[in-house]
């Protein structure tokens, strides 16, 4: 690994051309402190004054084959030597081999593969489908949920990063999904949870009119919402109730897929497959942006003589495939969905249980494969979060601290709201895994402190 080395004023130089010209998103650009990144490798990456960070965000949980991967780097130079870009109608190798490596990997007869840029334009491109396919326009989806930021995919989305842009006429409805730890249902079992979302849900669509519907959106394993893993049987009652009432059931696995729960897909634990699915981030672990929607067969004939209305100047676009290719090769011949299996199972579930029993602020582990969230309270009776909904400010000092203290230990953390998520590359080692449980495991002494 290439070690970190000092040069600050190249820092400050890059961090002030920064405050100067870049608009950041999702942030208040006058109080915002970006930090300013030298290089990265594998599981790390570090800035100008040397420090280096164990990366257990994989930034925006996406890098999932880690920094740098010199295979598909290499893809990435080799492509842009031969053929750097051409438009989406013509017929490419690399980009017809992508969509091929991804329908080997897809459930069901999700053989056809429309490229976008990322996960939002997939959604978008998944609900257009699905509205045209069926003649409807209401699409159901979760609250707890984060789909996009373009416009169907954050009104879809179901957690504040929507409120601003939410115009209440977008034919969505939101919906209580499973999440046994904070039940919306008042259930004390999985099962319960499971048969009363189902009833939840099939009320609704009830009440909306089913032939009002024409898709239900779902994240396999909510993300950034909190990694609730659906319990059995929640998957399959869905695709039931789609099935009986012909509407469209579509999977986001933007951040579930491509390994990041030990299978390609998360639908892999749970055997069911949706009409449409939508992929990004770990296709290629965002080093060309990259998205799409696998498509079924009967969805794909809508559009057989019918033009589908819709398309991007850079969809497929040939570094980016390059990069898909190289991505999935790698993928197999390392073994890198197995190792995130493996570590998950035998390393980070079984560590996280035993931080939870030290730890008075860590409410509830849960997770799969290299995906999972301490879900941090005040009282693990009560189970009142560290703090509150949407905290902003001093509200969300605890957090604030909690990832300060991460940092501090050379740990780079992803905190949303009252929950800190491990989530670190699918490449990650068992001795990476050990140096950042630690970093945790010493930091959360912090959100300790502000428990009762």
């Amino acid at each position: 690994m290439t070690p970190p080395h000092a040069d600050p004023e190249t820092g400050a130089a890059v961090k002030a051309a920064d405050r100067a010209h870049v608009f950041h998103s999702w942030s208040a650009q006058a109080v915002i402190d970006p930090l300013a990144v030298a290089g990265a490798e594998g599981s790390y990456f570090w800035d100008y004054d040397g420090n280096r960070y164990l990366d257990f965000s994989s930034q925006l949980v996406n890098t999932n084959i880690g920094h740098q991967h010199p295979k598909v780097v290499a893809a990435i130079q080799e492509q842009a030597a031969r053929l750097c870009t051409i438009a989406p109608g013509f017929a490419v190798d690399v980009r017809s081999e992508a969509a091929r490596l991804v329908a080997e990997h897809t459930p069901g007869d999700l053989n056809k593969i429309f490229f976008t840029n990322g996960g939002a334009e997939a959604v978008e491109n998944a609900v257009r489908m699905a509205r045209l396919h069926t003649g409807r326009h209401k699409v159901l989806s979760t609250y707890r949920s984060y789909h996009g930021a373009t416009s169907a995919a954050i009104n879809l989305t179901g957690d504040p990063r929507r409120w601003a842009s939410d115009t209440g006429s977008a034919g969505v409805v939101h919906f209580w999904g499973p999440y046994l730890y904070r039940s919306a249902f008042h259930a004390e079992t999985e099962e319960q949870e499971r048969d009363r979302a189902l009833a939840h849900l099939e009320q609704l669509i009830a009440f909306e009119g089913p032939q009002t519907i024409a898709a239900i959106i779902l994240e396999t394993v909510p993300g950034t919402a909190g990694i609730m893993v659906p319990p059995a049987g929640y998957l399959a009652g869905v695709r039931e109730i789609c099935d009986r009432y012909g509407i469209v059931f579509i999977l986001d696995e933007v951040m579930a897929g491509f390994g990041r729960t030990g299978r390609w897909f998360a639908a892999d634990h749970w055997g069911v497959t949706p009409d449409l699915m939508t992929f990004a981030k770990g296709v290629n672990s965002g080093y060309v942006p990259l998205g799409g929607v696998a498509i079924s067969e009967e969805i794909a004939a809508t559009f057989a003589t019918r033009p589908y209305p819709g398309g991007l100047t850079y969809s497929g676009h040939p570094l980016a495939c390059a990069s898909a290719v190289a991505t999935i090769k790698a993928m197999r011949e390392e073994g890198i969905v197995e190792n995130a299996a493996r570590i998950g199972e035998q390393v980070i579930g079984p560590a996280l249980r035993e931080i939870a029993e030290r730890h008075p602020s860590v409410g509830e582990v849960r997770g799969l494969g290299v995906f999972w969230a301490l879900d941090l309270v005040k009282s693990k009776e009560t189970r009142e979060p560290l703090v509150p909904y949407n905290a902003a400010g001093a509200d969300n000092a605890p957090m604030a601290e909690f990832a300060a203290a991460c940092k501090r230990g050379g740990l780079w953390p992803f905190v949303n709201m009252n929950r800190t998520h491990v989530v670190p590359p699918c490449t990650v080692t068992e001795a990476e895994v050990k140096e950042g449980l630690a970093a945790l495991d010493e930091a959360l002494s912090v959100a300790d402190a502000h428990t009762v």
